[in-house]
């Protein structure tokens, strides 16, 4: 599996896709080079994937074993995935290190030890972006992409701001050094367009009251009305990361489709990626059952002039259908609280819009309310006192 790292000619440092410029930025000399540049290149790469376990080995011997061969879907001489099946103690521990995959950085040539679904990452060591080519080919490989416009700057700036407004929150989930750690990542979605013809039929009424004397009449006339067309759905999108956490990444919809571009590597680099594992089959019926009912809602909502209406019948097929597997940008920061649990804190790469869960500070409500108290009986007690 290729391991691709993007290098500025210029001076041989790594270049980052930069959201503010919309093009690749190399942080060393700050050259900027767009899209029709980067194909033009060739980028750095390594070929060598290895078993997590093998990796002290491989990098003393600089030929790392192969212990599984290619799945069907690799392409001949790309490399392999290996899975650790040696020494396991128990099966969970087992499942546990068979998605533990290992790669060798094309920079300098440490190992990078990534989990089943992670497309594109850093070096722990030299820090450059690397992407994980094999596991964005054949099936894998997405038809398109909202690249990041929201820059890094912008999303730290984001979430401060967010957090400063918030009385309670602890200063730890907003110091310098969680501040800092705000990652982007590429989610997968499947991303679907459709144009259904349909009919519906229904009943119709209108109610009129009045009142003669003491007497209170009400008159009701009921109408059956029909409608039939086409209609045209479109950016319909669903998850498809099993492991994703739904709040964090379903909370910052929607995305604005017009920025969508043919999907590149290059957008990748200087950000992490998930490749998806969860296939259409999987959710083609439910997203289909969406289009239908939304498709339900449009018609009814071109039946104007009565008190209400209900439908009776309704029946809509697919004409056309167009399925895409998409990434998405998504600015987001984890949180570990004292009792255990996790904290999200989410913003779309794209538009900006935030969404999180956000942790509160016990301690700093005890103490305000502490403040309160003392002040009410001060002034309680001066009250008395005059």
């Amino acid at each position: 599996m290729a391991v691709i790292s993007f290098k500025c000619p210029n001076c041989d440092g790594e270049l980052i896709f930069d959201p503010s410029t919309q093009k690749y930025k190399c942080e060393y000399c700050f050259s900027l080079f767009s899209q029709e540049e980067l194909d033009a290149m060739k980028p750095a790469q390594t070929t060598e994937p290895q078993n997590a376990d093998a990796a002290g080995a491989g990098k003393a011997s600089g030929k790392p074993e192969d212990k599984k061969q290619s799945q069907p879907g690799n392409k001949a001489g790309s490399g392999t995935e290996k899975d650790n099946t040696e020494n396991k103690e128990s099966d969970k521990e087992a499942g546990k290190e068979a998605d533990a995959v290992t790669y060798t950085c094309p920079s300098c040539g440490a190992q990078i030890v990534t989990d089943a679904t992670t497309a594109a990452t850093f070096c722990y060591y030299c820090h450059n972006p690397v992407v994980l080519g094999g596991r964005l080919e054949g099936k894998f490989l997405p038809d398109q992409v909202i690249p990041f416009s929201v820059s890094r700057e912008d999303a730290e700036k984001g979430f401060k701001d967010y957090v400063c407004k918030k009385k309670f929150v602890p200063r730890a989930f907003y110091n310098k050094k969680q501040v800092e750690s705000i990652t982007g990542v590429y989610f997968p979605y499947w991303h679907y367009n459709t144009r259904l013809e349909g009919k519906m039929q229904g009943e119709a009424r209108n109610v009129r009251m009045w009142r003669t004397g003491n007497t209170e009449y009400t008159e009701t006339k009921y109408y059956q009305v029909s409608r039939e067309g086409d209609v045209k759905l479109e950016n319909l999108t669903e998850n498809a990361l099993g492991k994703a956490n739904q709040e964090l990444i379903c909370g910052v919809m929607p995305y604005d489709f017009k920025d969508v571009k043919k999907f590149q590597l290059g957008f990748l680099s200087g950000f992490l990626a998930e490749k998806r594992d969860i296939e259409k089959k999987q959710i083609e019926k439910k997203v289909q059952q969406e289009a239908r009912e939304s498709a339900e809602k449009l018609m009814r909502e071109q039946i104007n002039g009565y008190s209400s209406v209900s439908v009776k019948n309704a029946d809509f097929r697919a004409l056309k259908e167009k399925w895409s597997y998409t990434l998405l940008p998504v600015w987001t920061i984890t949180y570990k609280a004292k009792n255990g649990k996790i904290y999200y804190f989410s913003m779309n790469g794209q538009t900006g819009k935030v969404y999180g869960e956000l942790p509160i500070d016990y301690k700093k409500i005890s103490l305000v309310s502490g403040i309160v108290s003392l002040v009410t009986l001060v002034i309680l007690l001066l009250g008395g006192l005059a």
